[in-house]
């Protein structure tokens, strides 16, 4: 039996039909990916299955007791309390309840729920002290993740989980889904993620819902040969339906006997091809390119720059040449936006100088999206209030202009405040090519985004003969577009790789962990609660067994309490002034703990499930 099952369900918003009498059934651990463009439901789909949205028809089962948490893609803006709480929120029951009896004996639920909290917080390596209001907008989202796993659910439903993370963010919610055992439903632009996480597709193409069960390389395959023979089809389709047109239009006396049958025919694929919807076509985007600068574009020497005595870089040297293609990557809040400032000479360095060449004519995408005015039609934020923009030279109207990168006439007259994340970006990047540069300054272009644009603004620039400086979390379109990378490392280092994101791993040298010696703590016994769990006899724990029962949850405690530590060491503002070798081995002892209160949690369970 399914957990859940979709039957022939349909949904549609002001005359647009999302679904069209669609179904979709999902078993038990699953990892299924919904892809397709933006607007075509994915997040619709994701809420009728968390039964926060009712679909006009339909039929939709949830298996009974079915716990499903969720991540939603935009963050609860009066959303307020400390990490742990906000975790402790997806429970069903509140785990700083007394774990305790009256008399002594320990409840033995509130103890599983404190244990499954920490047990997340640790995973995701989250501080449990922290204010949720006042973390980054990517840390916010992996604490909300938190909160979803916290009620071990049967099915995770995540919108863009790895939005606004950095890459280390995302390496790290990688390896804790690839461990989750229920059933994931996600929907995500991040191709590299996707690839990792996915073991089938659920395409939403033109209000119907196909299912692939395979890996996303190969549901390309398969998709492109599907389509190809699809194109085929209706070509030959459209070839014979003129052809029965003109005959028709000959006046042969279709009355007859041998030709009422050719008339039906005729009549059947009229039908047919009037109920044909055709695919969305694809963005049409094209770089107008300035004159050439000359060879030398930028040259940093020595550069320092900090905020509040605090280095966010410190002797930094870079020579940028004509039609180099620079990415810049490091976590959230190391500084890769203001690197852009004092190497676009927007900051004044504390130390060194910036030197640009000649004849630089620079286009800024801003991830912040300040350029855009809210109050403006989208429209006027292209055009600047005219009905007219001029590209390559050519004028055109702006209303013919936006439909090529896929808005609508209705949608190019609407306000600024209406649009999507995606269609927000699709508009700066409309806004951005309507203004001849030599010299692309793109700060994280490619959120929200979905994959068929993305794919074509890699081709864009890949053909794009001036320079570029991008700052990117996207594995695959830095794999793709740029020729070295520039790494933010420690201590407001920053230094440069040939190649992409693949490139700079291959490259990159490993930090040396130093050996941990096990952590000594006294015994403590844990209170009887006076009720043992059932179990195999051939499994009864033995006398030492059931001492490092006894002992567990006090280590785990002891460890837990280290790396809060070491967590408020590494978060106070002055951590990266210390010496290198001493942050290194801080942070590889904070690696270390992670796994030793991994395997702690994992020997704790087994000898529970085995303890009589």
């Amino acid at each position: 039996m399914a957990l859940l099952s979709i039957r022939n369900m349909s949904m549609g918003f002001g005359g647009h039909l999302l679904f069209d009498r669609v179904s979709l059934h999902m078993e038990a651990g699953e990892r299924a990916c919904l892809v397709g463009r933006n607007g075509e439901g994915k997040s619709t789909l994701l809420n009728i299955i968390n039964n926060t949205i009712v679909p006009d028809e339909g039929e939709i089962y949830r298996q009974p007791g079915l716990r499903i948490g969720s991540l939603a893609q935009e963050i609860p803006s009066d959303m307020t309390g400390s990490v742990r709480e906000i975790t402790a929120s997806g429970l069903e029951k509140a785990p700083d309840a007394p774990a305790s009896t009256g008399n002594g004996a320990v409840d033995e639920e509130a103890w599983q729920l404190q244990t499954s909290v920490n047990k997340i917080l640790t995973q995701l390596k989250l501080d449990p002290g922290l204010r949720f209001e006042n973390l980054s907008t990517g840390l916010k989202r992996r604490v909300l993740l938190a909160r979803a796993l916290a009620g071990s659910p049967d099915v995770l439903l995540l919108d863009e989980p790895t939005n606004h993370m950095d890459i280390e963010s995302i390496d790290l919610i990688e390896a804790v889904l690839s461990k989750f055992t229920g059933t994931l439903i996600f929907v995500t632009h991040d191709r590299c993620f996707l690839g990792k996480i996915a073991t089938r597709i659920i395409e939403i193409d033109i209000a119907k819902v196909t299912s692939w069960a395979c890996d996303y390389n190969t549901y390309l395959k398969r998709k492109a040969a599907l389509v190809d023979a699809e194109e085929e089809y209706h070509h030959q389709f459209d070839k014979k339906l003129a052809i029965e047109e003109a005959w028709i239009r000959k006046g042969i006396r279709a009355r007859r006997t041998r030709d009422e049958g050719r008339v039906r025919a005729l009549l059947k694929m009229r039908e047919e091809r009037q109920n044909r919807r055709t695919r969305p076509g694809s963005a049409k985007m094209a770089l107008q390119e300035a004159e050439r600068t000359g060879k030398l574009v930028i040259k940093a020497q020595g550069i320092s720059f900090a905020y509040d005595e605090k280095s966010v870089l410190k002797d930094f040297s870079a020579t940028v040449m004509r039609g180099d293609r620079v990415g810049i990557i490091g976590p959230n809040g190391s500084g890769k936006t203001t690197l852009l400032g004092l190497i676009l000479k927007n900051l004044k360095p504390d130390e060194g100088t910036v030197r640009h060449g000649v004849n630089l004519e620079v286009s800024y995408f801003d991830q912040t999206r300040e350029q855009l005015d809210e109050e403006r039609t989208v429209s006027d934020n292209v055009a600047n209030g005219s009905d007219f923009v001029t590209v390559n030279g050519r004028r055109r109207h702006v209303i013919g202009y936006l439909k090529d990168f896929l808005f609508s006439p209705d949608r190019a007259r609407s306000p600024l405040k209406t649009l999507s994340g995606g269609e927000r970006n699709r508009l700066l990047l409309a806004r951005l090519f309507t203004r001849p540069a030599n010299v692309l300054v793109m700060d994280e272009p490619t959120n929200d985004l979905d994959i068929q644009t993305l794919e074509l603004l890699e081709e864009l620039l890949l053909e794009y003969s001036g320079t570029l400086l991008l700052v990117s979390h996207d594995r695959a379109f830095l794999n793709n577009v740029v020729t070295s990378t520039l790494v933010f490392e420690e201590n407001g280092k920053v230094v440069e790789y040939i190649g992409g994101y693949d490139d700079w791993l291959r490259q990159k040298k490993p930090v040396p962990i130093p050996k941990t010696e096990p952590i000594k703590v006294r015994e403590k016994k844990k209170p009887a609660s006076g009720k043992g769990k059932s179990g195999s006899g051939n499994n009864k724990l033995g006398y030492m067994e059931k001492r490092e029962l006894d002992a567990l949850p006090q280590q785990i405690e002891s460890m837990e309490k280290e790396q809060a530590s070491l967590l408020e060491k590494m978060s106070a503002p002055d951590f990266y002034k210390t010496e290198g070798q001493v942050i290194a081995q801080i942070k590889a002892r904070q690696e270390a703990l992670e796994s030793l209160l991994e395997a702690a949690y994992a020997r704790w369970e087994d000898l529970e499930s085995r303890n009589i």
